[in-house]
């Protein structure tokens, strides 16, 4: 099982919406990164755990845990000319972006801001805390995962 981080702004998909879903699972669709596609192409399994992350909003934290319900399969919004993900570039046959399914697990007790997690020396190495990183989806290591787990 692999740890991962994926962000997403409150305001559009936040983690109360993807508990509130049938299922409580939902295609998580649009990412237009290349390093974040392969992220979610070539290394995410089922029942990978995420770390569900609110971006862009007045505290940015971590709040809640989700997992990978279905492995990466073709972003079906880069195909659709009316919605705000379409890429005229990929094709049902050659897809150039993917998407992944996820099924809420929990809320977090609490938010851990991006504010207090870079004070913790244990997640200097983390992407997220590093200056510049703007990517939506990245790699948590087993020990960061503990780590972040050990501070709710």
């Amino acid at each position: 099982m692999r740890y991962w981080l994926m962000k997403s702004e409150p305001d559009v998909f936040g983690i109360d919406d993807l508990m509130n879903r049938p299922d409580q699972t939902e295609p998580w669709d649009g990412v237009r990164n290349y390093q974040a596609r392969n992220l979610m192409r070539d290394a995410m399994q089922p029942d990978d755990l995420i770390f569900f992350y609110h971006s862009n909003c007045t505290m940015p934290g971590i709040v809640g845990i989700a997992r990978i319900v279905r492995a990466a399969y073709p972003d079906t919004t880069a195909f659709d000319p009316h919605h705000k993900h379409y890429d005229p570039a990929g094709s049902p046959e050659q897809p150039r972006w993917f998407m992944v399914d996820v099924g809420f697990v929990r809320k977090l007790a609490r938010t851990i801001s991006l504010t207090e997690l870079k004070t913790w020396p244990e997640l200097a190495d983390m992407p997220l805390v590093r200056r510049g990183n703007r990517l939506s989806v990245m790699p948590v290591s087993p020990a960061q995962w503990a780590f972040i787990l050990s501070l709710e």
